[in-house]
């Protein structure tokens, strides 16, 4: 499994990078491409059947999806209540090492996303984009705040768990591949509504082990912004989506359990690891 989700770490690294020149091994992509395939493929049917009972209705839809917050794959792990109040120094470095390295950008997944979608729903993901983005304040920006933070605590290089890896070529394949659209909608707005509980305790962690407050600000804000993120999302993304189109639920409802159970893949991983 580490082989597979090196070769394709490699092939998005290449794959979202600007250039002047096509890929030199056409044939190369191709295979890339459907190794790629199937692997989305087989962490689609491991969620299949759960997927496919969500309900059809939006209102129905969206209730179903918010439950995800407290019963779905991964939610409530042992791993953050320990980060917050017992990890050592060494312990929380591993970690973070971990998380940034599946960290695949949410700004970019976003804009990845939102093409071709309905007015309201393109607008709300804007907005979120937006935010993302700081608002237009480069201090502000999201993803360069948790490379920041890598930068100032120094953190070490270590070797990345091939689940960590995983996670992050899941959501750039969802994002990346349009009959992928809606599980990558899907698998972005589960991260808006279980991410807060997660980024507070590991804040906590991080307060408790003396980091100042500017280094940690990624992690402070996002166990607040997402709530409302969260919220938003729900009711101008999946709502107006499910509720013009029905046959969307159930592709949402497996993004949102692919990136869950790759999720708890990496929280158990991590136990193993660090414990």
């Amino acid at each position: 499994m580490n082989d597979l989700h090196q070769t394709l770490n490699r092939f998005n690294h290449h794959r979202l990078r600007p250039t002047l020149v096509a890929p030199p091994d056409f044939d190369a992509l191709i295979t890339h491409q459907r190794t790629e395939h199937r692997f989305v493929e087989s962490e689609r049917a491991a969620v299949a059947a759960r997927a496919a009972a969500a309900p059809k209705d939006a209102d129905g839809f969206v209730r179903w999806f918010e439950q995800l917050r407290l019963d779905g794959p991964g939610q409530g792990d042992m791993l953050f209540p320990w980060l917050a109040k017992e990890a050592d120094a060494n312990q929380m470095e591993w970690f973070l090492v971990q998380e940034v390295a599946g960290e695949a950008g949410f700004d970019d997944l976003v804009a990845l996303s939102q093409l071709q979608l309905p007015a309201r729903a393109k607008l709300e993901m804007a907005r979120n984009y937006w935010d993302e983005m700081g608002r237009g304040n480069p201090g502000g920006m999201h993803g360069p705040m948790l490379a920041a933070m890598a930068e100032k605590m120094s953190l070490p290089a270590l070797p990345i768990v091939w689940e960590s890896t995983a996670l992050g070529n899941l959501m750039i394949a969802l994002a990346c591949n349009r009959h992928y659209a809606y599980q990558s909608i899907g698998a972005l707005g589960v991260i808006e509504l279980t991410a807060p509980g997660r980024a507070e305790l590991v804040n906590a962690g991080l307060k408790r082990l003396g980091v100042e407050a500017g280094v940690r600000r990624y992690y402070a804000i996002h166990a607040t912004v997402d709530v409302a993120h969260s919220a938003a999302w729900n009711k101008e993304v999946l709502h107006p989506l499910v509720s013009d189109n029905p046959a969307v639920a159930t592709a949402l409802a497996e993004g949102a359990l692919m990136r869950l159970e790759a999720g708890k893949r990496c929280f158990e991983r991590y136990r193993c690891e660090l414990w």
